[in-house]
């Protein structure tokens, strides 16, 4: 009997490595991971030259790697991560010639990384993570075009980033962070069309931030580097995939366009009475009071950035290998420790978690010595006798950028799962800033009980003087102490009591129904700053007039222009709209999503403040009768649109914390800035997508003619309401012309319906802009048709995701076959008599809107109506 395969795997097991097992010389796979071994490996090790499997990883092993190890040619998999062995990267790893995976994080060993390693080129996982020392340049890994996880953490690394990178093009995972990598990010890393994530923080950087960093909908860390503000830089640090914190020089640091987050150490903006001099954060919880003090609520999930009142965060990493769509990084306790034995258990319910870097930032602290209090509890290994009991967590601490904690062990300190600990320091506050930083630094499992289960846990931050403050600062710690909520709550109650007066609430009950939920994050203006900035509302700075009411420019004192689009009291959209047009747009940023920088409040009016769009919306620019006002798109410019909006679509179905369904996708809703970015607009009909209800009935609400027909009529909204939506805009992008307007022979009212004929002979081309000529590419034009047919499939399980969409259209997947679902085609066809009878009601230029209709015409008169308008319906004889 011949013993192949072998694992001890978590089994607590302990003293020097097993020597029996180097005699079992037809040992093909070998791992003894998850224990409590120690001593050196043995040099009989060398013996197993069957191995291609060897893994070593989380035990205490010491010394220098055997030279024994250099026989192990057959090896395909070696991991030695979390122990303690000392000497360098041994040169002899070029022997492991068939290597495909190696993990070497966290284990003690010194650099340099050899050039040797050039010659493993089946390399498709490398992990090398902190290092302790050996300074090198970027070790040659050109040959390696099988890779697809790259991680070269805290290996002292230094020069620039090689460009060859971009060529490894099957790379999901790259992490060069906390090197000394300086030079520019390389232009070839836009072409990795595979890449999930990208970690560069903690160098030296410098430059320009790429602008597809923004546009790529990937998940990119630039945080702490000396990139260059230019006028097109960000000038605020994005929420969602994108960390940009602390990334630009210390040159613009007086910069006062751009916002703290950006600069280095995070500065103080507000004024000398607007500091603190205390800080509590229950970490991934919600907000509690303890002991009379209270506890802010920090509950942002995966964002990368989050910013308070007083306080942010920085997230960096994901959790591999964990074999989950979407990472966790709020921890919810569900052992014993909710239990009433335990002191301010509200504190240790909830952790936020992070993959490899955490750092809490406190704000506008008045500078002096301060006690800091980290609370912590293991709320995810248990005390049993179980798998679940035998992970170890190991991180660091830092404050103030000083190692106050090394291999810190939750569980070994507070003697066991489930039990708080309270690890107290001082810190000094020279600049108004307060840092904690967690990090992991390749120790302690990271697959047991399951994978994806290591990197810090915080419970609690809470931050107390140790000096007696200033007087004026005594007082307005107590009131923000005592009122600072009440007072929040109060201007809040003003602003409904208003809505409510003028008609635009439903009463008490409809008020918390309808903002149950929504987080508030934008600026409040003065109705003086508004008047100021579009000069009294001048009529010369109406720019256009929105579902709201009027929309005009303005300039602001600081330089800034912004759009104000007033909420008209006699508009037919109410608090319901606005409330969501508020909490969405700002809870969400995104390149191509219209940005809200804030509300006013003046009275009867309210106001809300927007960036402002220098080319106006896609329908005036593609539809506009005036010869001299319509703008002239260049093909490449409509592919540059019709991607825009494909992302942002991409961005708020699949990837945003909310997963919104915007309801009224057209060309007036998307605004173009001044290089023609499409931007979307208009989430007042925006409505949050359930994940467990596929089929959300809701009151119809969308514009006639980008409507699908599933909801139209039946009211079975989903994201591909949105995919159909933006399918007919494309179309509309492609061909110049309005799907509403366009009736190109008596039998057709609708471009969509036109070019599903023209689909079935063969000549989509003839649907492409004569204003374009011979400047487009037929197989690019063919491309975004076929994709807009796609997308216009009636039957909703057809049409793609936006994120396949995204993938269609910047060619990097072949644009899927063109099916159909008999089971739609009544549906459909009950959808085109709909809004052919609407049609004949209404003159061209006129919105079609279903708030135009009496709801019943959308349910019991349906038939009767698709019956009798069956003549208006004809397909042309083939």
């Amino acid at each position: 009997m011949r013993l192949e395969d072998l694992s001890f795997m978590g089994n607590k097991l302990s003293g020097p490595f097993p020597k029996v097992l180097t005699n079992i010389t037809t040992l093909r796979n070998l791992s003894i991971e998850g224990n409590q071994f120690s001593g050196q490996i043995p040099p009989g090790i060398g013996k197993l030259v069957n191995l291609e499997k060897l893994v070593l990883a989380s035990n205490g092993f010491t010394g220098e790697l055997p030279k024994a190890l250099a026989k192990l040619s057959n090896l395909t998999d070696m991991r030695i991560s979390d122990n303690n062995f000392s000497g360098k990267i041994p040169e002899f790893i070029s022997n492991w010639t068939q290597i495909e995976k190696l993990h070497i994080q966290g284990c003690s060993l010194e650099g340099p990384i050899p050039s040797s390693i050039s010659t493993m080129t089946s390399l498709t996982d490398l992990r090398i993570s902190d290092l302790k020392g050996g300074r090198s340049l970027f070790p040659p890994l050109s040959k390696m075009e099988s890779m697809r996880t790259l991680i070269l953490r805290k290996c002292f690394i230094v020069g620039e980033i090689p460009k060859y990178i971009g060529d490894m093009r099957r790379l999901k995972n790259l992490d060069l962070s906390y090197n000394d990598l300086t030079g520019e990010v390389p232009a070839s890393l836009e072409r990795l069309e595979k890449i999930d994530y990208i970690y560069l923080t903690g160098n030296k950087l410098n430059g320009i931030i790429p602008g597809w960093v923004l546009g790529s909908n990937k998940n990119v860390d630039l945080s702490n580097n000396n990139f260059t503000w230019e006028n097109s830089s960000p000038a605020e640090c994005p929420r969602g995939s994108v960390n940009l914190v602390e990334t630009y020089s210390p040159s613009a640091e007086k910069l006062t366009r751009i916002h703290p987050c950006l600069k280095r150490n995070f500065p103080c903006s507000a004024s000398k009475e607007e500091q603190h001099y205390s800080l509590r954060i229950n970490c991934g919880g919600k907000e509690a009071f303890v002991r009379g003090e209270r506890y802010e609520a920090d509950r942002e999930g995966a964002s990368m950035f989050y910013t308070g009142h007083n306080w942010a965060f920085s997230s960096t990493g994901n959790f591999m290998d964990n074999d989950v769509d979407a990472d966790n990084y709020i921890e919810t306790n569900t052992s014993a420790l909710s239990n009433v034995s335990v002191t301010n258990s509200e504190l240790y319910t909830k952790a936020r978690n992070s993959p490899q870097s955490l750092t809490y930032y406190g704000l506008c602290l008045i500078n002096g010595n301060y006690s800091v209090k980290l609370h912590f509890a293991e709320i995810v290994f248990i005390n049993d006798s179980s798998f679940n009991s035998l992970g170890r967590r190991i991180f660091d601490v830092y404050i103030q950028e000083k190692l106050v904690l090394k291999d810190f062990d939750i569980e070994h300190e507070a003697g066991g799962t489930g039990k708080p600990i309270i690890k107290e320091f001082t810190a000094v506050v020279t600049s108004q800033t307060l840092k904690i930083h967690f990090y992991w630094a390749g120790r302690g499992t990271t697959g047991i009980p399951l994978r994806g289960n290591y990197g810090p846990l915080i419970s609690a931050i809470s931050v107390d003087p140790n000096f007696t403050p200033p007087k004026n600062h005594v007082k307005k710690h107590h009131t923000i102490i005592i009122i600072g909520t009440a007072a929040a709550a109060f201007v809040l109650l003003l602003l409904l009591c208003i809505m409510r007066r003028n008609g635009w609430l439903g009463g008490k009950a409809s008020v918390y129904k309808e903002l149950r939920g929504i987080d508030l994050q934008t600026g409040l203006f003065t109705i003086r700053q508004i008047k100021a900035a579009t000069k009294n509302f001048d009529a010369a700075n109406k720019v256009g007039e929105g579902g709201f009411g009027a929309v005009y420019k303005g300039l602001l004192s600081d330089g800034t222009i912004i759009a104000v689009k007033q909420l008209s009291s006699k508009s037919k959209q109410g608090n319901r709209e606005f409330v969501n047009e508020i909490g969405m747009i700002s809870a969400l940023q995104h390149p191509n999503l219209v940005k809200l920088y804030g509300c006013c409040v003046d009275g009867n009016q309210l106001m809300l403040i927007y960036e402002y769009m220098e080319n106006n919306c896609l329908s005036r620019a593609l539809f506009k009768n005036d010869p001299k006002s319509k703008l002239r798109l260049d093909w490449p410019t409509r592919q540059k649109i019709c991607l825009g909006i494909a992302r942002g679509l991409a961005y708020l179905h699949e990837e945003s914390r909310l997963k919104i369904v915007h309801r009224d996708i057209k060309t007036s809703n998307v605004l173009l800035d001044k290089d023609f970015n499409a931007k979307i607009s208009d989430f007042g009909l925006a409505k949050l997508h359930e994940d467990d209800n596929t089929h959300i009935s809701t009151r119809i609400a969308g514009t006639i003619g980008y409507m699908a027909p599933e909801y139209a009529m039946r009211g079975c909204l989903t994201s591909k309401a949105d995919v159909y939506s933006f399918g007919v805009v494309a179309l509309e992008i492609v061909s110049g012309k309005s799907n509403t307007n366009y009736r190109p022979k008596e039998e057709f009212v609708y471009l969509l319906d036109w070019a599903s004929v023209l689909q079935e002979k063969g000549s989509l081309l003839e649907l492409v802009d004569p204003a374009l000529g011979s400047d487009y590419s037929s197989e690019e034009a063919m491309v975004m048709l076929n994709v807009a047919l796609l997308c216009t499939n009636a039957s909703p399980t057809l049409r793609p995701l936006m994120s396949q969409v995204v993938s269609m259209l910047e060619g990097r997947t072949p644009v899927q076959a063109l099916l159909s679902d008999p089971g739609f085609s009544a549906i459909n066809s009950k959808l085109k008599a709909l809004r052919n009878h609407f049609w004949q009601q209404l003159s061209p230029t006129r919105s079609l809107s279903l708030d135009d209709f009496p709801s019943d015409s959308l349910s019991s008169n349906v038939e009767r109506e698709a019956e009798e308008n069956r003549n208006l319906v004809r397909t042309p004889s083939r």
